[in-house]
């Protein structure tokens, strides 16, 4: 199927999921996570309508922004070590993965001087050790200490959900991602206004967007795999 076909889809699942929830669909993003296929593939994302792509592999990331440009948002979603920061940090508009003081260090250290660099911070929601992130417990501490890193805007909260077929273990996971959220956008940090929810992909983004996302990374339900491309 075209990705242009996968697009409606992924949109038509996406408003019916803010119908039966009230929310307005033009205030969430769909990013097409494009890191298992070519920038052919991704530039037929683009032509589709897709104004947002995600990546995770820092090598890969800067081959496809070079190849498409700033003709989309760009989104860095993966494990980001502090020494690949450098690769990536022109290029991308946003980092879904902070999660240690140390790669804040080195991304402030990085960043241009007039524009600050949008961050997600990690929350490893469903404690599974396979996962990275800070705990929900340590997330309101982690955030006041990075006032001290003035390039860095931490615009929301990211979760990878377990991976599941239990809506209600993915709807308690989103929805405790929500809650920690609404509890640090209320403390109005300049540096933090912490408004944004990185959360859903493919499997479960329905569930994610009912309790609250406005980024949702979608993969193989809207750009699919090369195996695709090339059979």
């Amino acid at each position: 199927m075209s990705v242009k076909q996968n697009y409606e889809d992924v949109q038509a699942t996406l408003q019916a999921a803010c119908k039966r929830t009230g929310r307005d669909p033009d205030l969430i993003h769909i990013i097409a996570v494009t890191k298992y296929v070519s920038i052919q593939r991704a530039k037929e994302a683009v032509d589709a309508g897709v104004l947002h792509l995600g990546e995770n592999r820092p090598e890969e990331a800067i081959e496809k922004y070079d190849a498409i440009g700033g003709t989309a948002t760009w989104h860095f979603i993966g494990n980001l070590q502090s020494k690949k920061v450098k690769k990536i940090i022109h290029a991308y508009d946003y980092i879904h993965s902070l999660d240690r003081l140390s790669l804040a260090k080195e991304i402030n250290k990085r960043a241009t001087e007039s524009a600050k660099i949008k961050c997600f911070v990690q929350v490893n929601v469903s404690g599974e050790s396979s996962k990275s992130g800070v705990t929900p417990d340590e997330t309101l501490s982690f955030i006041e200490k990075l006032a001290d890193y003035p390039s860095i805007e931490v615009v929301g909260l990211m979760t990878m959900a377990p991976l599941t077929d239990n809506k209600g273990i993915l709807r308690e996971t989103f929805k405790s991602l929500r809650e920690l959220k609404d509890t640090i956008a209320a403390k109005n940090f300049a540096h933090a206004p912490c408004k944004e929810l990185s959360m859903g992909m493919s499997n479960d983004f329905e569930i994610a967007v009912e309790e609250g996302a406005t980024f949702v990374r979608i993969g193989s339900s809207l750009v699919g795999h090369d195996k695709e491309v090339k059979a």
